[in-house]
Order: C-alpha cells, then structure tokens, then sequence
C-alpha cells in the first residue's frame, strides 16, 4: 500500500496564532445523505430528498420501520436503522445537505424516530448491566460508584493496541471511526444545559467551556480534531466518511443523541458523559503514543495531548459535581445516571471490540477501505518534527 505523508506539520502554535486561518473546521457545511444501508433509509431517503409539503411520501415509512424492528436480530447492530436513526438525528444537529430544514420538526418523521428510539432503549435497558445504586445519594458517593464503574477494563484494550502494535492504515481508520462524534464533539451533551439547575449547570458548563475552546474558536477540540485529520491526509468535512463506518459506531453516537434530545434522559445523558470523561486520560495519552510512535507529529497528536490532561480534571468535574450534583439534587434520578454510565460503556465497548477483531484478524476496521484527499488511508513516511506548546490544563 502506498504510504503518503501527511498534508502538512503545521504545530500548535500555528494554528493558535491570532489570525490563524479555521482550515478543516469541520462543520462549515452540512453532510450529504450517504448510500443507504437497506429498505428503510432507502425509503427515508427518498421521503427527505422530497419538499417537506408532501405528507403521503411520509405516511407509509412508520409502519415499514415498525416491520423492520420487528424483524432486526439486534436493533443495536442493524446498520439500516442506525443509519436512518442516525439521519434523523442530523436534522436535530448541522442539517443535511440539500434537505429542507422544516423535515426537523415534521410528525411523520418524528413518529419513525420514536419507533427506532423506543425498541433502542429497550435494547439498551435489556443488555446492559446496571451496577447497584450506592446507599448514600450524596454526591461523593455517587462519584465514587461511577469511578469504580468505569475502572479499566477490557473496553481500553484498543488503545493499547494502537499504543503499541497498530498500523499506520490502522491508525487512521481509528481516525476516520472517530470523526463522527469528535467532530461535532460535546454537542450531544449540550443538550442538558437547559435541562439542568444549580451544581449540575454550573458543572456541565464548565466542562462544555473547555470542550468548546474556552472562548478560543482554534482550540474548539473539535478544530483541534479537524486539523488532525486534515494533517493525517484526511477529509475534515462532517460526515464525509459514513459510508465507511459501521452500525456499532453509529449505535455509540445514537446513544448519547437519544439521551441528549430526551428530557426524561438528562440523568443518562449526565451519567454518560461522567463514563465518558473517566475513560478517556489514559486511554488518549495511549493514543498519542501511538500516533507518535507511527511518526506522526504534533499537528495530529495535539487533539490526544489536549485530553490527557483536561480528562484528567473533567473526570473530578463530571463525577462529584455533574453527576453527584444532579443525584444530590434529584435522587431519583440516580438509577437513570448508572444506566447512562453503563451504557456508554457498552457500546463504546462494542465499538472498540469490532474494530479490534477486525484488525486482529488482518481486516478492515471499517466496513470498506476509504480512500483519501491523496489515495488510499496510510501513515507518514517519518516522523514530521514541529514544537509543542502546552495551551492549558482544562479541555
């Protein structure tokens, strides 16, 4: 395979320096409908390519999906619904190219979203293991009953993998999977701001801040992500890859947009992102080995550096005063926190492990070999030199 270098080293402290110009920011135009993955987004293609004043080209997709449910072995893993739930989410997010905005609030199509969520859930509810609640609904606890939830387990074995034995074309395939959620990063948990009151707010904004930039739009992690690619000789534009990425990622990002657009979820959607900020210092400082290890150079490796240490304290943060701030404050809600917790868990897990055995078994992690700005997914030829600059211990 053919080893292509890097479009360029641009470091850090290129990117930062005021004036920098926003190349690869990522969500600077909608995505494109991708090829449909059965009957169903078949079908809800065709209802979204049409003018939103149409109500019979909607009225039968509710009942095909309902049929589709009933005949999925694993609604988590059937690629079709999670494209199409996937799609109707988008509406709720940056669009879709070339589809009527007003298709966000239509009813027909919020009913088909209901089914696919509704047997989602269920799914979820049924397969994931929910630890026991702590006796003390006091915010330490709670924490403490996260931390141990998310104590490392065989989910990270990934970023071991690519620490030390992934491939170049592997190590950006794991870059391509990723760009679905990162680039749109901490946008799913936005949703709880308004949801939220008091400690919990407080918490939630506080994280989101840093996720966000800290009021600096090149430290957005999501620029930072979208500079990675584009240095790693990949397309930074949203959603330019979901041909190529498979139902469990799709169900992972699924996830966190079902519980970020439900308010009844808002202890889920705290719940998964407290798993999330606890799973993911180690694991990032891994990652970046890795991608140091293949000879990448800090225009890619900025993004992982970035969440070592802002994980670090988001993970505090999102634990005592997110988490156990909203248990604290609602202690009913502490059983939905541990789902949300546990959930996450599970399907990044799942992610992670069939992305694993793919390659473990000398396969594509993806569901086909992309191919780049430059030709196919490759790594640098050498190591691309550039300085460093530490940019803040929140992120």
């Amino acid at each position: 395979m053919t080893i292509a270098p890097p479009m360029d080293s641009r470091t850090a402290d290129d990117a930062s320096r005021p004036g920098a110009d926003n190349r690869g920011s990522g969500l600077t135009r909608p995505m494109s409908l991708s090829s449909p993955r059965g009957p169903v987004t078949a079908a809800l293609a065709v209802v979204l390519r049409s003018p939103v004043d149409q109500p019979p080209i909607v009225s039968d997709l509710p009942a095909q999906i309902d049929r589709a449910i009933g005949a999925s072995v694993d609604v988590l893993s059937d690629g079709d619904l999670q494209l199409a739930l996937f799609w109707l989410y988008e509406l709720h997010y940056g669009g879709i190219a070339d589809v009527d905005e007003r298709w966000e609030w239509q009813p027909g199509l919020l009913a088909c979203r209901a089914s696919i969520e509704h047997a989602m859930e269920a799914a979820l509810r049924d397969s994931v293991h929910v630890p026991a609640p702590p006796a003390q609904t006091d915010a330490e606890n709670v924490a403490q009953a996260l931390f141990a939830l998310t104590a490392e387990g065989d989910e990270q074995r990934l970023s071991h993998y690519i620490r030390s034995e992934a491939t170049p074309e592997q190590a950006r395939e794991f870059l391509i999977a990723r760009s679905l959620y990162t680039l749109k990063e901490a946008d799913p948990h936005s949703w709880a701001i308004p949801r939220l009151r008091g400690r919990a707010k407080s918490a939630l904004v506080e994280v989101q801040s840093d996720e966000y930039g800290a009021g600096r739009a090149e430290r957005m992690h999501q620029q930072l992500y979208a500079r990675a690619m584009e240095a790693a000789g990949l397309d930074s534009n949203y959603g330019s890859y979901l041909d190529v990425i498979d139902a469990h990622t799709l169900c992972a990002l699924n996830t966190m947009s079902m519980f970020g657009l439900h308010r009844r979820l808002r202890g889920a959607l705290l719940g998964h992102l407290a798993a999330y900020e606890m799973t993911s210092s180690l694991p990032c400082q891994r990652i970046a080995a890795g991608l140091r290890r293949l000879g990448y150079g800090d225009d890619v490796v900025d993004y992982y550096d970035e969440h070592v240490e802002a994980d670090a304290v988001h993970e505090q943060i999102a634990g005592r005063d997110l988490a156990g701030g909203l248990v604290e404050q609602e202690p009913e809600l502490l059983a939905d926190v541990l789902f949300g917790a546990a959930a996450c868990l599970a399907v990044e897990g799942r992610a992670a492990d069939h992305m694993l055995a793919a390659w473990t078994e000398g396969r594509s992690g993806l569901r086909t070999p992309p191919r780049t700005h430059r030709g196919l997914v490759s790594g640098p030829k050498k190591r691309i030199p550039s300085k460093r600059r530490r940019v803040r211990d929140g992120g």
